[in-house]
């Protein structure tokens, strides 16, 4: 198989089934942007390589299912309405990512302030992604009418609530600091 298809080189992709679209349509732009939130959430967790904490193998796993699913949200977008997904997202991946949400909370200071993106590099890295899924989520709002799986909005609204924790949970456990908002500045 090659990489690469020439198919695309007049502006036009193929969405699952073969319907075929700009590639500045508004669906691409969604898969697209959960895309570029994977790769976001890989950089960051490339940076923990060589940090050590008693759960950071359990830590990675979990992101690694996260990117996973996050490749069923794209399967979903890419899907146009009425059609078969493969890969479909359920519930039970909203509840995972609560159940991580509160596991990774409990060993949190809470929050009395505002805190900048800032830290070790993997927390830094880890608030990008948290960005970028906001925009993956404000595009899919954009597709709901479209979408046969309202999951699609909730998944991707709790994975950037994850990720904010996610990024407060590296920093504590590899001494990254926080950042406090200045109101002042």
């Amino acid at each position: 198989m090659r990489i690469y298809t020439r198919s695309g080189d007049k502006g036009k992709t193929s969405l699952i089934y073969g319907d075929r679209v700009a590639k500045n349509d508004i669906r691409v732009e969604a898969y697209g942007t959960c895309d570029e939130a994977n790769s976001a959430i890989g950089l960051a967790l490339s940076h923990l390589t060589r940090e050590d904490w008693t759960d950071k193998d359990h830590f990675l796993a979990v992101m690694q299912k996260i990117q996973t699913i996050l490749f069923h949200v794209g399967a979903e977008l890419a899907t146009p309405k009425g059609k078969d997904v493969q890969w479909r997202l359920k519930k039970e991946h909203i509840e995972d990512l609560e159940k991580n949400i509160d596991q990774l909370d409990q060993e949190l200071a809470p929050l009395k302030n505002f805190i900048l993106p800032s830290g070790h590099e993997a927390s830094a890295g880890l608030h990008l992604a948290r960005t970028v899924v906001r925009r993956a989520e404000r595009t899919a709002v954009a597709l709901e009418d479209e979408l046969d799986n309202p999951l699609v909005v909730s998944y991707l609204n709790r994975l950037s609530d994850f990720l904010f924790v996610a990024a407060r949970y590296v920093n504590k456990h590899v001494g990254g600091k926080e950042t406090i908002l200045d109101p002042d500045v």
